[in-house]
């Protein structure tokens, strides 16, 4: 049974000056005024965190604004690496839509031309131009790399700040955000806060202290970002790595020692937010854009898989003022997040805004309606590799390697972890979900068979010969 306190808080909105009555047992779509804080966890996979049922005690303060927020147990990410699935965010759009797949929208011995939304796709809106247009102030605040300005993350931000070099943390951007936050406080705004600290290539600042690495551990690793590099790179090449379970086991600790150290932070961050004054009039939507293979399947990073250790990632909505949590265990997709705030914050969007938005509103979930519909993902990892996946509202997934035309098959009810490839045993239902998964992508314009499929190189780190 919901709260009393709860009630109010559906009631009262973004425009809180006195207590609301507890009648309206709803979400507003109407609440106009609202400030928007956006914050990105980069590659935190929702299994890591203690609010989606995480054991080990490393995210407290996130369970903290989880428990008065809506909790999404189940949000799937369109894409599992950073470059795409940001840029969905931002526009409403699959990534075959918006075509920022890869850093590089050419790379050859000729050409290297770096992916630019506004030159791929020219007619698409962003959320801060939208929100820009309606008198917001807005400020990006990242660890640059796959959100850095100039591939058109910047597009409609005051400022856009980008912390010098690559994979930065939230050391900086945090403190950046706030120093904006002070100047604006009194405005309309729109913040998008960034940081790589959980990456693969981000260490912290004062170096590992192995709080949760195994006591007898042999060290044949010590969790250099060099390390993890090779090893991202041998997994690639050969299809898996092979690691002693002791091997996994520390690669887990350190992530989730990076994971504790950014709740921390967050930690910081919402303690001098809350000193604004502010918050009782900002929307504050807490996730990440993919996570990250742990040895799941034999492999570390993201990018090159549609598991669901590099798709399912935490989201949390917590509307002004809310105190009150609720658990919302229908499966949501990325693609549904700019709607969601298009229509909680009661902006007004034009007609190629309105138009372009490919996910539906959570609010009706948000209300206690269900979602029930397919949820689409895709990777064209450097093109390394072309997946697009399928999940159904009854629980099955199917993957298809676009290169290979081959097809993996999951019943997640019965398999979370994606372990036994149902495809040969249940042709009819592959068949069958082959043919929605490519009738989804004709429909926003990509015909699947229409190309050859041809493995190549696209950049994303240095030492791969850029």
């Amino acid at each position: 049974m919901r709260s009393v306190g709860f009630l109010i808080l559906l009631a009262g909105g973004c425009n809180r000056e006195k207590p609301a009555p507890a009648l309206p047992t709803t979400i507003p779509s109407k609440s106009s005024g609202c400030n928007l804080v956006f914050i990105s966890f980069d590659a935190v996979q929702a299994a890591h965190v203690g609010a989606l049922g995480y054991q080990r005690n490393t995210t407290p303060n996130i369970d903290a604004i989880a428990k008065q927020s809506f909790s999404f147990e189940n949000a799937i990410s369109v894409a599992s690496w950073t470059v795409p699935a940001s840029m969905s965010w931002f526009t409403g759009v699959y990534p075959s839509e918006h075509r920022m797949t890869n850093k590089f929208a050419v790379y050859n011995r000729d050409v290297k031309k770096p992916a630019k939304l506004k030159e791929l796709s020219p007619d698409l809106v962003t959320l801060a131009e939208i929100l820009k247009q309606n008198g917001y102030s807005t400020g990006g605040f990242t660890g640059n790399a796959g959100v850095s300005g100039g591939f058109g993350y910047e597009l409609g931000f005051d400022i856009y700040d980008c912390e010098p070099g690559k994979f930065g943390s939230f050391d900086r951007s945090i403190p950046k955000a706030l120093e904006w936050l002070a100047a604006n406080k009194d405005k309309k705004f729109f913040l998008f806060l960034h940081g790589y600290d959980a990456h693969g290539q981000n260490t912290p600042a004062s170096g590992y202290d192995f709080r949760y690495v195994d006591r007898n551990y042999d060290r044949k690793y010590f969790g250099t970002e060099l390390e993890q590099e090779i090893l991202r790179e041998e997994g690639l090449d050969r299809g898996r790595l092979t690691l002693r379970e002791t091997d996994v086991r520390f690669w887990r600790a350190l992530y989730d020692e990076k994971i504790s150290r950014l709740d921390l932070k967050f930690q910081h961050f919402m303690e001098s937010f809350e000193r604004l004054g502010v918050s009782d009039r900002t929307l504050f939507v807490l996730t990440s854009d993919h996570g990250t293979e742990l040895y799941e399947h034999g492999r570390l990073d993201h990018g090159f898989t549609l598991y669901n250790e590099t798709l399912h990632v935490p989201l949390f909505i917590r509307l002004p003022g809310q105190t009150a949590g609720r658990t919302i265990p229908d499966r949501v997709s990325s693609i549904d997040l700019m709607p969601t705030i298009l229509e909680l914050m009661d902006v007004q969007v034009g007609e190629n805004g309105r138009r372009q938005l490919r996910g539906t509103s959570l609010v009706p979930v948000m209300n206690g309606g269900t979602a029930a519909k397919d949820i689409f993902s895709e990777t064209d990892y450097r093109q390394y590799t072309y997946k697009r996946s399928i999940i159904t509202p009854d629980g099955w997934k199917l993957i298809y390697t676009l290169e290979s035309r081959s097809r993996e098959l999951y019943f997640l009810n019965d398999d979370p972890g994606e372990m036994k490839n149902l495809a040969p045993a249940e042709k009819p239902r592959a068949d069958m979900m082959e043919q929605k998964l490519f009738e989804h992508f004709a429909k926003i314009g990509h015909d699947l068979n229409g190309k050859l499929w041809q493995i190549g190189m696209n950049p994303v780190y240095s030492s791969q010969g850029r």
